[in-house]
């Protein structure tokens, strides 16, 4: 933990605020001392609701390394991530996350993620958003070939 990088999200945070009219959040990822990725939000400024700081920053930690994983690396963001960033890190599988500001400090500011939070828990047919399976013969055949395949990627 060095808060030196900690210190870098905050400002690209601020700075994305500032000068670039994004959102204030900002995320660096450090592999052996050294910044290999970086990510501010552009949600805004991209029109990409997935354009969060974290998932930026493992793009590009992840082009940089010419990997899916960001094994050995640490991620350091400016504010605790949100569902979607969470599930990002886990499959990008970091080594540790450090975090500057707090969901609810976030949620202070209009960036409330307890919805999520609460929709997640429900059976997928009681959620807001409608969710239902649609099935038909053949749905699986993506399945199956990942099954008899010889050349895939586990991850």
């Amino acid at each position: 933990m060095d808060v030196r990088f900690m210190e870098m999200a905050v400002r690209m945070a601020n700075e994305n605020v500032l000068a670039k009219n994004g959102g204030p959040f900002g995320a660096i990822i450090v592999k052996d001392g050294t910044v290999i990725g970086r990510g501010c939000n552009s949600v805004t400024t991209a029109n990409d609701p997935t354009a969060h700081a974290e998932v930026q920053a493992i793009r590009d930690a992840c082009r940089r390394l010419h990997s899916f994983q960001l094994t050995d690396c640490d991620i350091y963001s400016s504010c605790e991530p949100c569902l979607m960033c969470i599930g990002a890190i886990y499959w990008a599988r970091p080594k540790a996350v450090y975090f500057a500001s707090t969901k609810e400090d976030a949620a202070h500011i209009g960036f409330d993620d307890l919805f999520i939070y609460q929709e997640i828990s429900i059976p997928a047919e009681n959620r807001t958003l409608k969710m239902e399976r649609l099935s038909y013969s053949g749905h699986d055949l993506p399945f199956r070939a990942w099954e008899t395949t010889n050349d895939k990627v586990n991850y």
